[in-house]
C-alpha cells in the first residue's frame, strides 16, 4: 500500500440537499430535483429512491408519483447550487494541504501527512453539517480509485456513520470489498469498457485488481492498467491542478416552446453567446472563433440541423463583438419553416489572454475602452445579480426560456430572495 491518502469527500444528493437547506419542509419527503426545461431527474432524495423514482427517467413518467406517493419536484437552482458548492469547497480545503474539486459535490484531498485521517473525515463531516447544513460522506484510501469506492461504502453502509477508511481493513476484508463490487461501478470504466472486460472474465473490482497489468494496458489503455494498479493500493493518479483554464466554451440550451422566429431565435443565441463570455473572462480568456448550432427536434418529421463557424481578425472577451459574430452565424444557418428546439454557441481556439497577439487592425484605443467596459459589466451583474445589465439583443419577455415550472428562489444570491427571519 502507498504511504499517500486521500479522502474524497461527497455532498449527498446534493442539488436536493441544497433545497432542503432552505425549505426544511421537504425534510423526510420524497423530493426530486430536475433537467433543463423540467426533463429527467438528475438528483433524488432517499425517499424518492425508495418509492422507485430512477435516476434520470422523464420527469413525465413519474409525475403520477405527487398524488400517489407525495413525490415534490424541484427545478434545477444552478445559482444555489454553484453558491452552496463554492461555500462547501473552501470549507474542505482548509482541512488539508492539498485539494482538487472534482465535481459541483465532490473533492478529493489529501491527507497522508496528517496524524489521523479518520478523526479528520470525521470533523469534515460535522463541521460541514454545522456551519452549511449539509450532509457529506467521506471515503479515504491510498488511491483516488479506492477514495471513490470507500466513499459508496460510507455513503450505503449505515455502521459507519458517514467516514470509511479502505486501509483500515485487513487483506482479506478488502478482497470482500473489491470482490462485492462489479467492475461496472469502478470510477473511469464505462459501459463499453466493462462490456469488454466481462468478455474477459473480468466482473469484479477483485477480477480487475488480480489481472495481468501489462496485459490489461496492451489490450485497452494505460488508463485502465493505472486504474488496475490503484485498486493494488499503488497510487498512480495524482491531485490534479484546479483552476485551469478551458480551450474550449459551450453554452447550450434547449428551449421551453419550439421557437420559429428568427428575431427570437437571435435572442437565445445572443444570451447564451453572453453566458460564454463571462466564463471567458472568468478564465482570463480569449477566443477567435465562434461557432452557433440549432436544431429542431431528433423526432421531427421535418428536422434539421446546421452550423456556421465565424473566425474573428484577432481574439477577444467583448461581449458585444461575440454576441454581433454568433448572430452573424445564426442569419446564416437559419432557415424559415422549421420548428426549432434547441440553440448552442461555442468558442473556439481560447488562449489566455495575457501573452496574446494584439491586432494591428484594431481602432486606436479599442481594446481599452473594452477592457474598460467588461470589467464595469462584470461588476455589475457580480454585484446586484446576473442579468442586471444585459445586450438588448437578449430581449425583455424571452418567451422561449426554457420551463423551470418548480424553480426554488435565489436564496444566496439575490437581495429579493435571501429568507427573511421573523419575530
Amino acid at each position: 500500500m502507498s504511504s499517500e491518502k486521500y479522502a474524497l469527500i461527497d455532498c449527498n444528493n446534493f442539488y436536493v440537499s441544497c433545497e432542503r437547506l432552505f425549505d426544511p419542509k421537504l425534510e423526510g419527503k420524497p423530493v426530486v430535483v430536475l433537467s433543463n426545461n423540467d426533463g429527467c431527474v438528475v438528483s433524488r432524495s432517499n425517499e424518492a429512491k425508495d418509492i422507485g423514482v430512477a435516476m434520470g427517467v422523464p420527469y413525465f413518467k413519474v409525475a403520477h408519483l405527487e398524488k400517489q406517493k407525495g413525490l415534490i419536484a424541484r427545478s434545477s437552482n444552478y445559482a444555489l447550487y454553484g453558491d452552496m458548492s463554492a461555500r462547501v469547497m473552501k470549507l474542505l480545503g482548509e482541512f488539508a494541504p492539498g485539494q482538487e474539486v472534482y465535481s459541483i459535490d465532490e473533492c478529493f484531498l489529501s491527507v497522508g501527512g496528517l496524524p489521523n485521517p479518520v478523526q479528520t473525515g470525521r470533523d469534515i463531516k460535522s463541521t460541514v453539517k454545522q456551519l452549511l447544513g449539509l450532509p457529506v460522506c467521506v471515503g479515504i484510501a491510498p488511491t483516488k480509485t479506492l477514495a471513490k469506492l470507500s466513499n459508496n461504502i460510507a455513503k450505503s453502509t449505515q455502521r459507519f456513520n458517514g467516514v470509511f477508511d479502505y486501509s483500515a481493513l485487513s487483506e482479506e476484508k478488502q478482497a470482500q470489498v473489491l470482490k462485492a463490487m462489479a467492475v461496472s461501478k469502478v470510477w473511469g470504466i464505462g459501459r463499453n469498457l466493462n462490456e469488454k472486460l466481462q468478455s474477459r472474465g473480468i466482473y469484479t473490482a477483485y477480477d480487475l485488481r488480480q489481472a495481468d497489468a501489462d496485459q490489461i494496458g496492451k489490450l485497452y489503455s494505460v488508463v485502465v492498467k493505472r486504474t488496475l494498479l490503484e485498486l493494488r493500493g499503488e497510487a498512480c493518479i495524482g491531485l490534479e491542478h484546479v483552476g485551469e483554464a478551458r480551450k474550449q466554451i459551450l453554452s447550450s440550451r434547449s428551449f421551453g416552446r419550439n421557437v420559429f422566429e428568427l428575431s427570437e431565435l437571435e435572442e437565445a443565441v445572443s444570451q447564451y453567446a453572453t453566458r460564454a463570455c463571462e466564463k471567458l473572462r472568468r478564465d482570463c480568456s480569449v477566443t477567435s472563433e465562434v461557432q452557433v448550432s440549432v436544431r429542431t427536434s431528433a423526432y421531427s418529421d421535418n428536422s434539421f440541423a446546421d452550423s456556421k463557424v465565424i473566425v474573428l481578425p484577432y481574439a477577444t472577451d467583448d461581449t458585444m463583438i461575440l454576441v454581433k459574430a454568433a448572430i452573424q452565424a445564426l442569419r446564416q444557418v437559419y432557415q424559415k419553416g422549421y420548428s426549432y428546439q434547441k440553440a448552442s454557441v461555442s468558442f473556439g481556439k481560447v488562449q489566455p489572454k495575457e501573452g496574446r497577439q494584439i491586432s494591428l487592425f484594431a481602432p486606436s484605443g479599442a481594446e481599452e475602452k473594452s477592457e474598460k467596459m467588461m470589467k464595469a459589466l462584470d461588476a455589475a451583474n457580480s454585484r446586484w445579480g446576473r442579468g442586471t445589465i444585459f445586450l438588448a439583443a437578449e430581449g425583455i419577455e424571452k418567451p422561449w426560456q426554457m420551463k423551470a415550472e418548480h424553480k426554488s428562489p435565489a436564496y444566496t444570491s439575490d437581495w429579493n430572495d435571501i429568507p427573511r427571519v421573523r419575530a
